[in-house]
């Protein structure tokens, strides 16, 4: 069944290469691209961020904005970006810091949202160190005419997001909000992806928990899967409440229809809400029906013992009375008295342990 859901599964969407223009910006390498749109199209030529505002700001027919994104910038690189676009002072230490929560917040007319990306690290067997979720951090400043998006972290590439948008100039079109929910998609898709993952191993762990029949499976491995689902919580439970906002407010130059578009991210947010707590309380139930079979184990360890115990007390017992060394002992004089009283003795051994078999013991 795992496999064929593996077979079955499709993305939501098409996850193409990295567009990010290899250039550098004169402003510092933590610059990715700087981008100009208009009308949906992207403006042919490479950028640097002020003249590409200038451009926007030049043209009288509106319809045009830039978006500039950023890898993990220092706080003097990041300082000629938020100086060119008037970014609010606070957003921009959240920003360079990283370290943050998921939400949004409203700065004049710029709108300020932090992400938490997830990626799911591939393991050939669950073990109980494995790292199963890496996190990191997505941030998104907009204006009226402009996006700039800050990564930290080693992964949510917004390559196959710009790919996307190109190749739906009417959605593009949209300006700068549509690219914030594009962002906010692609981020819950990959949440989606990650559940997904981990129901994998949540059914290998389970497997292995009803498979063994002594001892039950790893318990630590168990506890390190609570742990990586921990992990997943905290990025994508305080995302519900920044998706409400986006979805209920006015946004800044936003044509109000975008609502809709937010409103079914925050649908499939839930859903991956729900997907978490189930996992969550599956795994407590495999943990306790773990624990339980190691219970039942040892308990019959301990029949096992008790058993060939009992099967050792009767020659021994025979073997003490016979050690006394008194004067006129049972059968002492006679030539059979030995193999007698060993026959007697195996024999009471053999009864002894056929009723342990007989009652599930041995």
């Amino acid at each position: 069944m795992r496999t064929l859901r593996k077979a079955v599964r499709l993305p939501r969407r098409r996850r193409g290469v990295d567009l990010s223009h290899p250039a550098r910006s004169p402003l510092g390498s933590a610059v990715v691209n700087c981008v100009v749109y208009r009308d949906g199209k992207r403006q042919e030529g490479e950028w640097a961020a002020g003249d590409a505002i200038e451009r926007v700001r030049e043209d009288k027919g509106g319809g045009g904005f830039v978006w500039i994104g950023l890898h993990e910038p220092g706080q003097e690189e990041f300082a000629g970006i938020a100086e060119l676009f008037g970014l609010h002072p606070l957003a921009v230490e959240d920003a360079v810091d990283a370290h943050q929560r998921p939400k949004v917040e409203r700065y004049d007319e710029t709108l300020f949202t932090v992400f938490k990306t997830v990626r799911y690290v591939e393991h050939t067997e669950l073990t109980a160190t494995s790292e199963v979720i890496d996190t990191g951090e997505l941030m998104v400043f907009i204006g009226a005419d402009f996006v700039v998006t800050v990564r930290h972290g080693n992964h949510g590439s917004l390559g196959p997001v710009r790919e996307w948008l190109e190749a739906a100039p009417e959605q593009l079109a949209k300006g700068p909000v549509a690219v914030l929910h594009a962002i906010a998609d692609h981020v819950v898709d990959d949440y989606l992806a990650v559940t997904d993952a981990i129901q994998d191993d949540i059914d290998n762990v389970e497997t292995d928990v009803f498979a063994r029949r002594r001892g039950g499976a790893d318990t630590s491995r168990i506890y390190q899967l609570k742990r990586e689902l921990l992990e997943l919580k905290r990025a994508v439970a305080p995302l519900d409440r920044p998706l409400r906002a986006l979805a209920t407010q006015s946004l800044p130059g936003a044509d109000p229809d975008i609502r809709a578009y937010f409103r079914d991210v925050g649908h499939q947010l839930e859903r991956v809400s729900e997907q978490i707590c189930g996992f969550d309380e599956l795994l407590n139930s495999i943990l306790q029906a773990n624990l339980a079979q190691i219970t039942v184990a040892q308990n019959e360890d301990m029949r096992r013992i008790s058993a060939w115990v009992a099967i050792i007390a009767v020659p021994t017992m025979v073997c003490g009375a016979y050690g006394m060394n008194f004067r006129d002992m049972p059968g002492k004089d006679w030539a059979y008295g030995y193999p007698l009283v060993m026959a007697l003795t195996a024999a009471a051994c053999f009864v002894v342990h056929r009723g342990f078999r007989r009652n599930g013991w041995l």
